[in-house]
């Protein structure tokens, strides 16, 4: 009775992070909108959708029943954010490295389903290498929590992404312990702690943000809230989001 009330909280649980973390893919849609509008791909980077899809991949390999039972819904979100990055990634043009990743990812279940025989030994060494995945990532968050404080400012670190990053890793943390799962935990964990840190930053520096942005316009400068670095607002919004269900 216990097992089957904690079964349905996780699944109600996960269903939850699955909402959150497609959110927080779609986040950079804007940016690709002015792409095809546009033609061109100007100075926007390729690094973070291609850094996002290979941590998706690698979190559908954790999900297969062969690998780690009962994970439908690391599956699902992940799954869903890797289609959602290869259209990304068509419309940037980089399909060469794509090819790489997928070898890369296809290398790695042929060592894991051929040399290790128990779902155990299975979900160990590919949940290392989520984790580490998903830590590299956490690069890109920080460096924005760096500028903020540099600058005083939170222009470019969007309330709204910062708490919805947040909201996802106490999603998937919570499916974590549901029952436990260090793989998803740990990665989530360190994804709620930097949401929770963001948040603070900003609750810190809103009011100086305003002062800044006020004495550009009373002195005729470019409101740089108004300048989008879309490279560098989708970048973090999704390499914080793909710490999603292990994964987003």
């Amino acid at each position: 009775m216990v097992s089957a009330v904690v079964n349905t909280i996780r699944n109600v649980v996960g269903i939850i992070g699955n909402i959150i973390s497609l959110f927080l893919f779609l986040s950079p849609v804007p940016t690709f909108v002015e792409i095809v509008k546009k033609g061109t791909v100007e100075q926007y980077s390729a690094a973070p959708y291609l850094a996002t899809l290979l941590n998706c991949m690698v979190w559908v390999l954790y999900g297969l029943p062969m690998v780690h039972p009962h994970s439908i819904l690391v599956i699902t979100i992940n799954g869903t954010g890797t289609a959602i990055e290869v259209v990304y990634i068509i419309l940037i043009k980089v399909m060469l490295v794509v090819l790489v990743e997928v070898i890369f990812v296809a290398l790695v279940a042929l060592l894991v389903l051929t040399l290790l025989h128990s779902t155990k030994q299975r979900s160990m060494a590919v949940g290392i290498i989520c984790i580490l995945f998903n830590i590299m990532m956490y690069a890109s968050p920080l460096s924005v929590m760096k500028l903020v404080i540099t600058t005083k400012s939170v222009e470019y670190m969007p309330f709204f992404l910062s708490l919805m990053s947040l909201a996802n890793g106490v999603a998937w943390t919570t499916y974590a312990f549901l029952p436990f799962d260090q793989f998803i935990a740990i990665p989530n964990g360190l994804g709620t702690l930097l949401g929770v840190a963001q948040v603070i930053l900003y609750a810190c520096y809103y009011k100086s943000t305003k002062r800044q942005m006020a004495a550009r316009q009373g002195k005729g400068q470019v409101d740089l809230s108004a300048v989008v670095v879309s490279e560098s607002d989708s970048g973090d919004s999704k390499k914080i989001g793909t710490a999603v269900g292990g994964g987003g």
